[in-house]
């Protein structure tokens, strides 16, 4: 699914292949209208473009979970990208000139291919789990590992950069 490029280089072993340093469970997942990594909007802003709505469903342990998460205007979901290959550390992504450790990216191809996707929200069921987001720029199924609240007073930062990249 990940082709490998000029300048990248792999870890030695594959964290897919290596014993658990902790248990992470997935709490449920993601309806998104993607069903193919061609047709994924590569980030949010691109996802919000399409005018394409989703959906989390939590799983019915985890449904008490919600309560009061409708006063929130807006999500944090850390999703678990299991199409990703895990075992690059260096990326040469098509856009840049130079490879970057996989750490100053925010590529999936990464050792553990934690998603992070800040959504508006639409609604909460909590009976049904359902959680309707504006967009999501991840595949339909994709695992959810949590959810939580978008702080804009301490989550914000309106002067963070990175050097090089050309964002308004």
């Amino acid at each position: 699914m990940f082709e490998t490029r000029d300048g990248e280089k792999l870890l030695q072993a594959d964290p897919a292949d290596m014993p658990p340093d902790g248990h992470v469970v997935f709490i449920g997942r993601i309806a998104s209208p993607w069903t193919t990594r061609e047709s994924c909007p590569k980030n949010m802003r691109a996802a919000r473009e399409t005018g394409q709505a989703a959906t989390v469903l939590v799983d019915p342990p985890y449904r008490d979970g919600l309560l009061a998460l409708e006063r929130a205007s807006h999500i944090v979901i850390l999703s678990w990208l299991h199409h990703a290959p895990r075992g690059l550390i260096v990326q040469k992504p098509r856009h840049a000139a130079e490879p970057k450790g996989v750490f100053s990216l925010r590529s999936p191809a990464r050792p553990n291919p934690i998603g992070l996707h800040i959504a508006k929200l639409i609604a909460v069921d909590i009976d049904t789990g359902r959680i309707d987001i504006d967009a999501i720029d991840v595949l339909d199924g994709t695992p959810v590992i949590d959810i939580k609240p978008y702080f804009a007073s301490t989550d914000a930062f309106a002067e963070a950069t990175i050097a090089g990249r050309d964002e308004k």
